[in-house]
């Protein structure tokens, strides 16, 4: 938010403090001030400060807001402007009302007021300054008056064509109500756009003719122009819930919109729109003002909190003198000062030490208990003129053996490149298995989930609709099973998800997605890492018959025979009703067993680094396809001499050079020595050796 210090200082006399300080008081105060730009306007330098204001001070959204924070972080008085004394009570000059809307839950305050006789369409100069200060770009017509008042107030007025009001509804005199929308309407916006409506949305409507969707945008029909004559000026403090419920059913958020959606109170509405109406008057001096229409629902009581000067000193605590050198509390008449600066009205009783505060209209909605209160007499002090204490720890706490194995079990997955995920229990599965709540509060959180991969899957399917494609994740989490009311069981799995994507292996390759073998080989270099023997097999699981692919799923078993869980392809039916690639790869296991099988493991024992180089030879060959790398794997080890340390199939060919039925392999070949250091001529002769062997055994055909 753009906010001009010459604007400001109309309000506030800032000639006695320096900018520094200044930007200080308001970066100490929750108004960070990102910016400080200067500008030339009508060849005159303008500073301009951009200012960010916390999510819940919608007060603060407006030059207003900000100036009346001001006033109480410099301790000066605000000046008042001329429109507040003004005399207008239009209450008791109503022509028409509303309706009944003591009960209403989508507005507290609707006015609607004409104006006639507009000859002249002049915007003053000021103005127009005011507004480029502020990053607008003048229209150089009426609606500048309306960004000038959002911009000062914060408060959002519409504007219409009052004759073509008239026109459309073939009468002078019409009534203004607002009520939801028919069913399959449709409403050509003043952005050009039509849109759908349902019986959700609210409109403001005239004789059965829509005006405009309550608080977003108005009917491009009787929009203003610069020919108009006459205005129907709309101004309405409408329910922020109802406002953003109405803005992401059609797809549009406006200016308008944005004000609603943060909160608006009416406590400076009628001061805006006089401000507004005297703008007019500025250069149409015979303009006729005439009420409309008003409504106001019942006001809230003014809510009143108990400050407590122990519950301060406690929260607070001590401050710094002007020498930094004695802590002391706050003394109450500082807590008083700060509260006569926030424009509180309350009550002190000096025996007690608490102060009965009244929350103003302006702040109810961020003022709801005492620590608010306290947080406010923090600001104004300055948070850093506390003395900061860090409690003191006698003895650091141990990682017990559960935190350990997460711990260690999540490095490995961050090392391959997944990312930690965290779901609610809650869900809404279509499972008879699911144990239901008794009383949820919403049918999206109505049941507690027996696996973690279905909303595994919504998240891919929500990370694909956003562009995202490469996500691969875990998590941990607890699943449910069985009779809430006779037995359940309750267990704590990690699962995960990863695939789809598709990469280059080569840089001269085609990108293609993981195979299943890829994947299954990912699996299995984590549970190599955490050194957890693991073997495979077929899964006749029923429980994730619907979440994986039924010839493309393996169950995984621990050295005891005790299963630990569950790996395959995502089912190309849960792919297709999500919308996410087919290539997809779940599992989930049980991490009690996971836990139990770490702990069995002993310690790793060291062994010497080797001081002597080792030496590595590729070893091709063609051989039928028939015979597994494992065979091949083990004859070389038989034969490979103590010096042979590692073996790792580099490649596997097979195409239009290798004959039908065979394949190619590359095998590269570690030997290295804890003695001496091997010559070349040594290695190769056992190289030699293994290639009769294999020659032998396999009848294979070496390659050069």
């Amino acid at each position: 938010m753009y906010i001009s210090l010459d604007w400001i200082d109309e309000l506030v006399n800032l000639e006695t403090i320096k900018l520094e300080d200044l930007i200080d008081k308001l970066t100490l105060g929750g108004f960070e001030v990102e910016e400080i730009l200067e500008l030339e306007i009508n060849k005159q330098k303008r500073i301009v400060l951009d200012i960010s204001a916390t999510a819940n001070r919608a007060d603060s959204l407006s030059l207003k807001g900000i100036a009346k924070e001001i006033t109480s972080l410099i301790d000066k008085p605000l000046i008042n402007s001329e429109y507040t004394n003004q005399n207008f009570d239009y209450k008791n000059n109503i022509e028409k009302t509303l309706f009944n809307s003591e009960k209403s839950i989508n507005y507290s305050s609707f006015i609607a007021i004409t104006l006639e006789n507009l000859t002249d369409f002049t915007i003053p100069t000021w103005l127009t300054e005011k507004l480029l200060c502020s990053g607008v770009e003048p229209s150089n017509n009426f609606l500048d008056f309306q960004s000038y008042i959002l911009l000062e107030t914060g408060y959002p007025f519409e504007f219409y064509d009052l004759e073509k009001i008239q026109d459309n509804v073939k009468s002078k005199d019409f009534d203004l109500t607002l009520k939801p929308s028919k069913k399959n309407d449709t409403f050509l916006a003043s952005n050009d756009i039509n849109y759908n409506l349902t019986s959700d949305i609210l409109v403001l409507d005239a004789n059965g003719y829509p005006l405009s969707i309550a608080g977003i945008i108005s009917n491009k029909t009787i929009s203003y122009t610069n020919q108009t004559n006459s205005l129907l000026i709309e101004g309405s403090i409408f329910n922020s819930k109802k406002i953003r419920q109405q803005s992401r059913s059609i797809g549009l958020r406006t200016d308008r919109s944005a004000r609603y959606e943060k909160g608006l109170n009416n406590s400076y509405f009628t001061e805006a729109l006089l401000k507004l109406i005297a703008l007019f008057k500025i250069t149409n001096p015979k303009l006729i003002c005439k009420i409309h229409t008003t409504s106001e629902t019942v006001k809230p009581e003014p809510r009143k909190i108990i400050l407590k000067y122990e519950n301060i000193i406690e929260i607070l605590g001590p401050v710094l003198d002007s020498q930094k050198t004695t802590p002391k509390n706050l003394v109450p008449s500082q807590i008083t000062e700060y509260l006569n600066r926030l424009d509180f009205t309350f009550i002190f009783d000096d025996k007690q030490s608490i102060w009965t505060v009244e929350v103003p209209i302006a702040r109810i909605d961020d003022l709801e208990r005492e620590i608010d209160l306290i947080e406010e007499i923090g600001r104004l002090h300055g948070f850093n003129n506390f003395v900061t204490n860090l409690p003191n720890i006698n003895r650091i706490g141990t990682e017990d053996f559960s935190y350990q194995t997460r711990k260690k079990i999540t490095t490995c997955f961050l090392n391959e490149g997944f990312n930690e995920l965290i779901q609610y229990s809650l869900v809404n599965e279509q499972n008879t298995e699911s144990i239901k709540l008794v009383n949820p509060l919403i049918t999206d959180c109505s049941m507690l989930r027996t696996s973690l991969l279905p909303n595994l899957v919504k998240i891919i399917s929500e990370n694909v609709k956003q562009g995202n494609s490469s996500l691969e994740g875990f998590e941990y989490g607890h699943v449910f099973s069985g009779d809430i009311n006779s037995k359940y069981l309750e267990k704590e799995k990690i699962s995960g998800i990863f695939g789809g994507a598709k990469f280059k292996r080569e840089w001269n390759d085609k990108a293609k997605s993981l195979s299943w073998f890829e994947a299954k080989g990912k699996i299995e270099k984590i549970f190599k890492k955490l050194n957890v023997q693991i073997s495979w097999r077929i899964s006749n699981l029923e429980t994730y018959q619907h979440l994986l692919h039924p010839y493309r799923t393996a169950e995984l078993f621990l050295e005891n025979k005790f299963s630990l869980g569950i790996f395959g392809q995502i089912h190309p039916i849960l792919a297709k009703n999500n919308n996410v690639s087919t290539e997809l790869f779940l599992f989930e296991f049980d991490l009690e067993l996971l836990k139990d099988e770490l702990q069995k493991i002993k310690l790793p024992l060291y062994k010497q680094y080797p001081l002597y180089p080792k030496i590595t030879k590729d070893l091709s060959f063609i051989i039928t396809q028939d015979i597994t790398f494992d065979q091949i794997q083990t004859t070389i080890v038989n034969n490979g001499t103590k010096f042979l340390k590692n073996i790792e199939l580099l490649d596997e060919y097979r195409g239009n050079s290798i004959p039908k039925n065979k394949t190619s392999l590359c095998i590269q070949l570690t030997f290295q020595s804890m003695e001496k250091t091997l010559v070349t001529k040594e290695v190769e002769e056992i190289v030699s050796q293994l290639e009769l062997v294999l020659e032998k055994e396999y009848n294979i055909t070496s390659r050069i």
